[in-house]
Order: structure tokens, then sequence, then C-alpha cells
């Protein structure tokens, strides 16, 4: 049996498509559905959009919207407002613009299929978010994701300074919200086993670990471009270690993603300790139906090997059950462990 409880939600198995553009269409989540995943978890609604779209506001004072948001216009043409005002105005307009929007989709997407819908907040700072959850939650989200990767990049700012808003976020969310949440997370922290832990008592569920956008260089037109969007099915390692280290230590579920591109590594975050896994980049080059592939191969796995239900294997090869658990805290190369010669 692949059934599974994730976020005290129960998934009928453990495949969760993670936040990605297909995720954004309600056609796709239908697909989503009918190829077996056991959620799904909406694309994200980033405070970058809404700030994109103030911008355009203000450059354009108003005109870039549609007809039907001509009362936006006249409001803006019949008063005399003061620059400060109009731009909290203008500001105000398009987080209700921007929200709308998303809480409708929200709301088709629990129309259009049954498996759980998680919806997804990419948070950069603090910012108001929390006075957007209730709402959310009211849409019919079954849980929220909040995305939260902050790049400790400013050499003025202590790592404790940055570190301290994740529990910040997560607080000001759940005063307004009675669903589950869980945080996704990067891994630039100074004590990242430590923050997990810390972090895992207060939401339902972590995501280990967000693929940030990394910047690259063109060296022919001497600009900066996007480097790889979509990762690879070698990165599943750098999550594997971090579940196993984790799982029976923190206070919640963990949900593996980046690198998941078959049932193997599904199979290996499940040994590791996870309690489900995402997948995303696999679907673009693979295609939806790669849901359905990849649960086969789990289900051939687990009958070959006599497990019932994914309870009897789960965190089998976690660092706690393991024989050898400082083999997962290795992280110099030996001709041993390496095979290089």
């Amino acid at each position: 049996m692949l059934q599974t409880k994730y976020l005290k939600l129960t998934l009928r198995n453990p495949l969760i498509v993670g936040s990605c553009g297909l995720t954004n269409h309600t056609d796709n989540l239908k697909k989503i559905e009918d190829n077996n995943a056991g959620a799904v978890v909406l694309k994200s609604i980033f405070e970058e959009q809404i700030r994109h779209e103030t911008e355009n506001l203000i450059k354009t004072g108003g005109h870039t919207l549609s007809a039907m948001d001509k009362g936006f216009n006249d409001i803006m043409q019949s008063r005399s407002f003061e620059y400060n005002e109009a731009l909290q105005y203008m500001t105000d307009f398009a987080k209700e613009h921007t929200l709308k929007a998303y809480l409708g989709f929200i709301s088709a997407a629990k129309k259009a299929v049954h498996i759980p819908v998680i919806a997804s907040v990419n948070c950069v700072f603090t910012y108001d978010w929390y006075s957007f959850a209730r709402r959310i939650q009211e849409a019919g989200a079954d849980a929220i994701e909040l995305n939260i990767y902050l790049l400790p990049s400013d050499p003025h700012k202590m790592g404790t300074e940055i570190e301290n808003l994740y529990p910040q976020i997560i607080q000001a969310v759940k005063q307004y919200v009675s669903i589950p949440v869980s945080v996704k997370i990067g891994y630039y922290f100074s004590g990242l086993s430590q923050k997990i832990i810390e972090l895992s008592d207060s939401v339902s569920g972590m995501v280990l670990f967000n693929r940030p956008y990394t910047p690259d260089i063109d060296i022919d037109n001497l600009s900066l471009t996007g480097g790889q969007m979509l990762s690879g099915p070698a990165d599943y390692g750098h999550t594997l270690r971090w579940v196993a280290l984790l799982s029976g230590r923190v206070k919640c579920d963990i949900s593996a993603a980046t690198g998941i591109h078959s049932g193997e590594a599904v199979i290996k975050q499940l040994l590791a300790g996870a309690t489900t896994v995402q997948v995303a980049s696999a679907l673009y080059k693979n295609g939806i139906d790669h849901i359905s592939t990849i649960i086969s191969e789990l289900e051939t796995w687990m009958k070959k090997h006599n497990f019932n239900s994914i309870a009897d294997f789960r965190g089998k090869m976690s660092q706690i059950n393991h024989a050898h658990p400082a083999d997962y805290e290795r992280v110099q190369f030996m001709k041993l462990y390496s095979q290089i010669e």
C-alpha cells in the first residue's frame, strides 16, 4: 500500500508534484491527478510579481491594466495624489490584483482535482504575506508551503539576523490559518541541522531543498544570464544526505526535493527517511506521464523486497538506523569510498 500521511493530509502515495510552471494550469493538474500523483503544490505567488506590477503601474499611471480595472484608472485620474500617497495606493492595488488572481486559481484547482492542493508562497522578506494567508485558506487550499530562500549575501548583516527572519515569517502566517503550514528552505545556514530542527517545531513539514536560481555569464556577449534551471538525475545526493541526517530528529514531516527523476531516487529518499518526495524537473524533461512510470517503479521495487507499505521501509537507511552513522557525515574523498585512483 502506497498511502501515506503528509501535513496531516492523506495522500494515495508519497509522490508530490512540486511548485513549478506545470502546476499553473488546471488542465495540467488534471493530468497530474490522472497519472496518480499523491498531491500537487501550485506554482508560487512571488513577492517579485507584486513589485513588478507595482512598478508598471507607477510607470504608466495604471494604463497597463485591462478594461476590467478601468475603475482604478478613473480613480487615479480623478484624484490629486501626493507621490508617497500614490505609491502606496498603487502598491496596495497591485497586491490585491495579483492576490485575487491567485485565489481564483486555488478555487479552480480545488474544483478540477480531488488530490490535496497545496498553495505556495515565495517569501523574500517578512513582507505582509501573513495578511494573505487566511484568504488563501478560505480559497480552499489544503495546506500552505512557504518558500523562503534568503541568500546571506549582505556582508553587513550577521547570519543570525537573516536566519531569525524564518521563524518570524512562519509565526506571522500561522496566526492567521488553521490549515497545515510547511516551509521550503535552502541550505545557506550557519548551523543547518540546528536550524532545521528548530524550525521543525513550528511547522507541519519541511521541504529540503529549494533549487535556487543561479546566475551564469555569457562570455561572448559579456552579459549575465540564467544558469541551469532544471535539476539532473545526480542532484538528489545533497538532499539525501540531509534527509538521512535529520530523519527521526525533526518534529515534522520531511519532503525531499531536487534531483528526483526516477523511482530509484524516490526509493532512496524514502529509505533515508523522507515522508514524501517532490518532483518537477523530470516532468519537464519526460512529460507529466512520467509520474506513472515513477510510481510503477516504486511498486515493483516494493513487491520485489516484500514491503507491503511505505512505513515498512521508510527511514530504514537513515543515520540513526544505519550501522555506520559516520558515513553520512563524510565530506572528504578517500580512495576507499570514492573509488578514484
